[in-house]
């Protein structure tokens, strides 16, 4: 599950990543705290031309008769979003990538307290999270895509978004109708990256060649901003990488 993520790249910079064509209306950064119902960037692909547009991070099923006729759909479970009348259209049709420098999670530390992780990619490219769009009215909302959680996160929560490399962006952003065959290639793939081999959030791990995630345990003292700006060398922090490869 994704519930609060950090967005630090330059919108010319998302732009120029995705090779899409930005919006004038995109939120304006850094972010170290997206919260639910916040504007974010999202890339979609149009007629063969990628775009960055500004969404509302809170998916709202085209039936709703307000914003809050029901739950806040953040997430789309991906053993559901073929079937699940809010997103089985949008799967089909209407396919995004949720651009993120990082996302945060929650472990239960000492006497119930609870311990924000910081995950971000150790080569600084921004994550490609996998989302489904819907206009209503007049205000487009997205949905990140989660996944069962592999054994690296499956230790701290029991879902993790689906992160695309730049190989699978064609594949998720293409408009031919996704078969359940396709979608299953872009998870797996998205598995690959996300599932560690060795130790799972140890302390002091060291790096090794490929690795594509790496986490922080935050000083609960410590605020967001200060948090997603990553200050190893601090000694309010304790530092774990995640091997990917």
């Amino acid at each position: 599950m994704c519930g609060r993520f950090t967005i630090t790249h330059p919108n010319e910079a998302l732009a120029a990543l995705f090779d899409a064509v930005p919006g004038n209306d995109l939120p304006q950064g850094p972010n170290f705290n997206v919260c639910p119902t916040n504007p974010v960037a999202v890339v979609t692909s149009e007629g063969g031309t990628r775009r960055l547009r500004a969404m509302r991070w809170g998916f709202i099923p085209a039936w709703y008769k307000t914003p809050t006729d029901g739950p806040l759909i953040i997430n789309a479970r991906s053993d559901t979003i073929a079937t699940k009348p809010a997103f089985r259209a949008a799967v089909r049709e209407r396919r995004c990538i949720v651009p993120a420098s990082g996302f945060f999670e929650w472990s239960e530390g000492e006497k119930g307290a609870r311990l924000p992780w910081y995950f971000a990619r150790t080569d600084g490219v921004p994550m490609a999270l996998a989302g489904v769009w819907q206009r209503w009215g007049e205000t487009c909302t997205v949905a990140i895509v989660s996944t069962e959680a592999g054994p690296g996160m499956a230790g701290l929560h029991h879902r993790e978004p689906v992160l695309i490399e730049d190989d699978g962006w064609p594949l998720w952003l293409g408009a031919l109708v996704l078969c359940s065959c396709v979608f299953i290639a872009v998870e797996d793939r998205a598995r690959v990256l996300l599932c560690p081999v060795g130790g799972v959030f140890e302390v002091g791990h060291e790096q090794t060649p490929g690795d594509v995630r790496q986490a922080y345990v935050m000083n609960q003292v410590l605020g967001m901003e200060r948090a997603a700006g990553i200050e190893p060398a601090s000694p309010a922090w304790k530092a774990g990488v995640l091997p990917l490869h």
